[in-house]
């Protein structure tokens, strides 16, 4: 099932147009990526705000309001070292839709990370829909009590991993950073046993490798099963 774009509510509209320069002056980010707005932000709209005034969702410390910004991409997408910039210099939760591509071949996707505001902000990996047509049909909003619950049900279709029972959101979204560091050591690895001549060094590549694909495997699982010989019990 394709993850879906929402149907923001009308009367969340805010439609203002923010210079890159806003998130020069009000960002620490490097000259690498400022060179990255530059070449590959066309324009910046924050586009919606969900809050209390605008759909009547209430609010909290963790979820005060929920922003929504729109971007045009010069060329084929916007990084994410892009959009951690524009995230650290905004105090709320944003959900992102990137455009590209010009009259009927524009395509758009919704990306976000998991962002924590409460007490030192911290911010995940960036989940991501796929690049989808104007025509594509848009989904209403996920039914919330609140705005918490209105955030975690707009990311949950788009997590590249299931949500355990009751697992919380940060939970999961450390869950996905630690699959994404093992599936780089797994490419790294097995890019590394393909050009190892030596068979003793091949014989530990590959017990390696299979910890680490076994790891994953465990990280990946809908629920980690309970027996009597599992470490994890409680």
């Amino acid at each position: 099932m394709i993850a879906p774009l929402y149907r923001w509510p009308a009367a969340a509209k805010f439609g203002r147009v923010v210079p890159k320069t806003k998130f020069y002056e009000n960002a620490m980010i490097s000259f690498a990526v400022r060179d990255k707005f530059v070449s590959e932000i066309q324009r910046i709209t924050w586009a919606y705000k969900l809050s209390d005034e605008t759909i009547h969702l209430r609010g909290d410390v963790l979820v005060p309001e929920i922003q929504i910004f729109a971007i045009d991409a010069k060329d084929d997408d916007v990084s994410d070292a892009v959009l951690a910039a524009i995230d650290k210099a905004i105090p709320f939760p944003i959900v992102f839709e990137i455009s590209r591509g010009s009259g009927d071949q524009i395509r758009t996707r919704m990306t976000a990370a998991y962002k924590q505001i409460a007490g030192m902000q911290r911010l995940g990996v960036y989940f991501t829909t796929d690049w989808q047509g104007a025509e594509a049909t848009r989904a209403p909003l996920p039914p919330s009590r609140d705005l918490s619950g209105l955030y975690i049900g707009l990311l949950t279709p788009i997590l590249p991993i299931a949500l355990r029972p009751g697992e919380d959101m940060s939970v999961a979204a450390g869950r996905i950073e630690q699959c994404r560091k093992l599936e780089r050591e797994i490419a790294a690895m097995d890019k590394k046993l393909r050009a190892e001549p030596q068979f003793n060094r091949k014989v530990e590549l590959r017990r390696q490798l299979r910890d680490r694909t076994a790891a994953l495997s465990a990280l990946t699982e809908p629920a980690t099963p309970k027996t009597e010989e599992s470490p994890w019990r409680s």
